[in-house]
């Protein structure tokens, strides 16, 4: 379910997701699933960083995803997904998890594609998406009950509700600064 990586050697991944797969923990029956392939740092990474990529979703299903996802443990961790909605069209969704798992509807995408970038300034994180790669839209702004060193960065791929998808990460790029400035992307 877990390999591992060094992300500033990662430049393009395919995951293929089986069917039933996903990291969610509802909140409303606290019922886990926590069972989706995912690729993350082999260690969490030392200082501010931001990890990005271009997203590619051969989407089948509601919910399947393409995910650039943050890691502490079972109880704690964050996804920013590619996603293909009820309403079978692409969107950007985070889901921040402290025990619970919460979800949030960002935007809708105009193609199987996007890019998307998880970030950390001292202990807080951040999510951003991007039709370009260049200009960044803020998502959402959080912080995760965990130590910034013991949470790694990485990848994922789901499908909740179909028999399997495939996301590709193109273009990943890992660099070990902060975001200048939450609110425009920069």
């Amino acid at each position: 379910m877990e390999q591992q990586c060094d992300l500033a050697a990662v430049r393009d991944l395919t995951i293929a997701a089986g069917g039933g797969t996903d990291h969610f923990i509802d909140p409303a029956t606290c019922r886990a699933t926590l069972n989706a392939p995912r690729v993350l740092a082999a260690v969490a990474p030392s200082a501010d960083f931001q990890l990005s990529a271009a997203v590619e979703v051969a989407f089948e299903s509601t919910f399947d995803a393409g995910v650039l996802m943050l890691w502490a443990d079972d109880l704690t961790w964050a996804k920013l997904c590619l996603e293909y909605s009820p309403q079978e069209r692409p969107m950007v969704v985070s889901v921040v998890t402290r025990g619970l798992s919460d979800d949030a509807n960002a935007v809708t995408v105009d193609a199987d594609q996007t890019w998307l970038r998880v970030s950390r300034s001292g202990a807080a994180y951040a999510f951003h998406c991007s039709t370009d790669g260049q200009h960044w839209d803020l998502v959402r702004h959080f912080a995760l009950p965990a130590e910034p060193a013991a949470v790694r960065a990485g990848f994922s791929a789901q499908s909740p509700t179909g028999a399997g998808c495939v996301a590709q990460f193109t273009q990943v790029r890992f660099v070990e600064t902060p975001v200048a400035d939450l609110r425009d992307g920069t």
